[in-house]
């Protein structure tokens, strides 16, 4: 039986560096942790109990190794993995402030285009797939990459044809855009098709030039639901039926990579138990989403992305703790 969310894009390593050595300004302490928004969402729905899939490139290098036996060992199905023969596998460098927030600073070789995430195949893509799962997760990044925009253009359209769940996180990061301009052009066509859309608050300012999650969905007629997150605010939702907010828990945050990836799994993980259906009610709503904020909250107060990723026991028992 096949999974019931792909995961497609990209698989890469977070290089976590504390803060700059006092004298010489260097940054002389750092740890890789395994990461990639679509990786760590797999990740974190396999720690929860719904079955998932990776589909992206990874390097024939070791950390493309570490990568691979990481998802194999949180019980995300990696079949569909392809290996690139002389692309390496892409380390990300990543700053944290004495708060744990994070600043990406660049990659540890100089052009974004040459790591293996930019080069997933369409003709190796297993359209088989998309007749077994129920949702499709997706990032933006892989749009800056003519190889892997491709097969993300792919992947929507059978998962269309399939009645798939389409679900796109924004996650902005122009590093990763060999021409930031293009941006947006990109970016637009493609997310005017999906059927959810998760964005952090600069993300949508700096797309939609609003923080109204209402006034985005307005501009997305495909979509049936916009939620867009603000850290320590919490968020706020606009789905045809309904609109609101909720706060944030309040934890004390070690590291807060990969906490928008949690998010979106806690909230995929619910909507795979409860139905888009639950999406028409506040009283449906709300719950989903305290659960998704109990997910990123969680994975807050342990470094790293995948490997702060929590189990659905650690879940329930916070949400117990702060009901």
């Amino acid at each position: 039986m096949g999974a019931k969310v792909i995961c497609l894009g990209e698989c890469l390593m977070d290089r976590l560096f504390g803060q700059p050595d006092q004298v010489d300004n260097a940054l002389v302490n750092w740890q890789d942790y395994p990461g990639g928004a679509p990786a760590n969402v797999a990740v974190a729905l396999s720690k929860l109990g719904t079955p998932a899939s990776f589909v992206g490139c990874l390097g024939m290098d070791d950390p493309g190794e570490v990568l691979f036996n990481q998802l194999e060992q949180a019980g995300v199905r990696c079949e569909a993995i392809q290996r690139h023969l002389t692309a390496p596998t892409r380390v990300v460098l990543v700053m944290r402030d004495a708060a744990g927030d994070r600043q990406f600073v660049g990659f540890h070789l100089p052009d974004p285009t040459g790591f293996a995430d930019a080069h997933l195949a369409v003709a190796r893509l297993d359209e088989a797939m998309f007749a077994e799962a129920a949702f499709l997760v997706m990032g933006t990044l892989g749009l800056a990459y003519a190889d892997t925009g491709q097969s993300m253009e792919q992947a929507l359209t059978w998962a269309r044809q399939q009645g798939v769940i389409t679900v796109v996180d924004l996650n902005w990061r122009p590093a990763f855009w060999p021409d930031i301009a293009i941006a947006p052009q990109r970016i637009r066509p493609f997310i005017a098709q999906v059927d959810l859309l998760k964005l952090s608050e600069d993300e949508a300012l700096w797309l939609f030039q609003t923080g109204d999650p209402q006034v985005i969905l307005k501009n997305l007629p495909q979509a049936q639901a916009v939620v867009i997150t603000a850290g320590a605010e919490g968020c706020r939702y606009a789905t045809r039926q309904v609109h609101g907010s909720l706060p944030a828990f309040q934890v004390d945050s070690e590291d807060t990579t990969g906490a928008g990836d949690a998010f979106l799994a806690g909230l995929i993980h619910q909507l795979a138990k409860q139905g888009m259906a639950s999406l028409e009610e506040s009283a449906t709503v709300e719950p989903i989403l305290r659960y998704a904020s109990a997910v990123g909250a969680l994975t807050t107060m342990r470094a790293g992305a995948m490997a702060a990723q929590p189990q659905a026991r650690e879940v329930e028992a916070f949400l117990y703790l702060n009901s």
